[in-house]
């Protein structure tokens, strides 16, 4: 999405914004994460966690979550001037994907959020990104009391494709999540200009 705005002498500055989804398991950190780094009041949609939601809600390992994204997060942020990020956090359930593809028309990239304690509940989002060849990078959100794993072996678990950076964070925190967001804005840039220079070789 771009809109323009005239500056002072009478010309033109455009001024660029860039959706940017943020996924992962359920209970991984990415409403907080929205939350954390949103300069304007997040839009959130979550709902008490139900007995009924038991059945399908695997809690195992974030026992104190009370509530679940049901649609989307939502946020924004800006990195510089001249360039925003509007910030969508998806679901983590699988009975919600169908959503995912709706969300994400139009992104520039994606943060899959990870916790090495429940490696597994990102796998599902990495493969939708690769398969859809959406840029993404991997946040390690590093939970207090959880054993903490370099980069290189959360991509060897993952099995990831080479270059897709892998970074280390804290979702609650401002300045880690706002680097998790300027590395996946640089890398996603690479990416399309790599394929640009591609298609016209």
């Amino acid at each position: 999405m771009v809109s323009e705005t005239s500056d002072a002498q009478g010309g033109e500055q455009t001024a660029l914004a860039l959706k940017i989804l943020v996924a992962g398991g359920f209970g991984v950190g990415k409403t907080t994460l929205v939350g954390a780094v949103s300069e304007i009041r997040p839009l959130r949609t979550e709902e008490l966690l139900s007995e009924a939601g038991q059945l399908v809600d695997d809690t195992d390992g974030v026992d104190q979550k009370v509530t679940t994204t049901v649609a989307m997060d939502f946020g924004r942020i800006t990195i510089r001037s001249g360039l925003s990020l509007y910030l969508f956090g998806t679901p983590g359930q699988d009975r919600f994907w169908f959503l995912w593809d709706e969300l994400s028309q139009g992104a520039l990239g994606a943060v899959v959020l990870a916790d090495t304690r429940r490696l597994e509940d990102c796998f599902p989002a990495v493969d939708y990104f690769e398969h859809r060849h959406i840029p993404f990078v991997v946040a390690v959100n590093c939970f207090t009391g959880a054993r903490t794993y370099g980069a290189q072996d959360v991509s060897r678990a993952l099995d990831l494709d080479r270059g897709t950076p892998v970074v280390l964070c804290d979702a609650r925190d401002r300045d880690s999540g706002k680097e998790v967001l300027i590395r996946l804005v640089e890398y996603a840039g690479r990416m399309h200009t790599a394929r640009l220079l591609d298609s016209v070789g």
